[in-house]
């Protein structure tokens, strides 16, 4: 009796530790995913004039990486099959610390080119964290993508308070660039045990099973908008809000951390957002929630209210962290298995960052023909209505 206790007690030892192992992996390696991404925004205007390029052209900086989504998205889940899971993210993280390298090089080519394989690595994770969830641990999505996207946002928000302070020191835009490389490291060696450890193929998962046409069905169209339109607000606000601040007479340093407080801000919502999504038969009360948080919070920005600049920051703060949660659990709520789980994710993704990627060179564009802030910020208002309309169909309870 004693022999079987202790053979018990240590299989839940075991079970626990491998758990713990897994969720930690999760956490660095989500660290990986918009830190490359959000530090640009803040020091935009240094990698401007330190290698004499025009907004558009700065612009290009944060649109390239979705490019990048919108090409490898669909691939992704066909790699994962073949490859499996775990070894593909592994691979996609190399990938993403070579790009980080080049592209803190100092020289326009290269920072393109890293740029390109950041957009690549980081479309890897961002299709097959989700149905990775739901291969490991089908009961408990809704907390892994709280904790997953919590991580993600609190990296991101640091990342675009410190690379300004960076930036003005004696490592200059590179360093702010190039000291994301620390956290894909990291990721590698958290990544190891889980190469090494028990696998589920998707391949296994999945069977025979018929390749469906998601292009038909409006229900992946509207859940591809509501990632299209949510990441359009996400990137084009952390690469011009705190340039449009300098605008209105704000200091550099305030207007990065004020990008910072709007990645903190997230925080609570994507934590919370997941989980209660996963219990509501119908996801659309929380839809209506982050549509007013963001009207109120752009309203306040368009006013030129910038005494109260916080205040807007946290609203978008937390209608960010709100839509990026419910449409990250969109991808498990709407199928059945993990495998219809990534394809969905690939489509969506594709087809969103697709739509997504015009944003910021549009937003450049807009204000060199208008030389003001005014009608990029109204395109903020609009794009929060139409991401009301979309998620509001997709928020429905039914299977894609």
């Amino acid at each position: 009796m004693d022999s079987e206790q202790q053979m018990h007690h240590s299989k839940k030892i075991q079970f626990s530790k491998s758990t713990l192992i897994f969720v930690l992996a999760i956490i660095v390696f989500a660290t990986t995913l918009r830190t490359p991404l959000t530090v640009v925004g803040p020091i935009i205007s240094f990698i401007r004039e330190g290698l004499g390029i025009s907004n558009v052209l700065a612009g290009f900086l944060t649109t390239i990486p979705l490019l990048g989504f919108a090409v490898i998205s669909p691939f992704a889940p066909r790699i994962a099959r073949k490859f499996g899971m775990e070894m593909t993210l592994f691979y996609s993280v190399i990938i993403l610390s070579i790009g980080i390298l080049l592209r803190s090089s100092g020289m326009t080519a290269l920072l393109l080119m890293g740029t390109v394989l950041i957009g690549i690595a980081i479309a890897f994770g961002n299709v097959l964290i989700p149905s990775y969830f739901k291969l490991r641990y089908p009961l408990h999505i809704g907390l892994l993508t709280g904790i997953y996207t919590v991580s993600m946002n609190t990296s991101a928000g640091l990342a675009a308070g410190i690379s300004h302070p960076i930036a003005s020191s004696g490592w200059g835009w590179q360093g702010a660039l190039g000291f994301s490389i620390i956290l894909s490291v990291a990721t590698l060696v958290m990544w190891i045990p889980l190469i090494r450890g028990k696998k589920v193929e998707m391949a296994t998962i999945s069977g025979n099973q018929p390749k469906k046409q998601l292009w038909k069905s409006p229900l992946a169209w509207a859940i591809a908008g509501s990632m299209g339109l949510q990441s359009l607000i996400f990137y084009c606000s952390s690469a011009w809000l705190p340039e449009i601040f300098i605008a209105q007479g704000m200091s550099a340093h305030s207007a990065g951390w004020m990008g910072s407080i709007m990645q903190m801000s997230q925080i609570p919502m994507t934590f919370l957002i997941p989980i209660i999504a996963g219990k509501l038969p119908t996801q659309r009360p929380i839809v209506v929630f982050f549509t007013i948080c963001y009207l109120i919070g752009f309203t306040g920005v368009l006013m030129e209210w910038t005494s109260l600049a916080v205040l807007w920051m946290m609203f978008l703060g937390f209608a960010g962290g709100a839509s990026f949660g419910l449409i990250m659990m969109f991808f498990t709520l709407r199928t059945k298995t993990a495998y219809e789980a990534a394809e969905l994710s690939g489509f969506a993704q594709s087809v969103g960052y697709l739509l997504a990627a015009a944003g910021p060179v549009l937003f450049g564009y807009l204000h060199d023909a208008t030389n003001s802030w005014f009608l990029p910020i109204s395109v903020f208002v609009i794009v929060s209505l139409l991401l009301f309309i979309m998620s509001f169909f997709s928020a429905k309870n039914s299977f894609v």
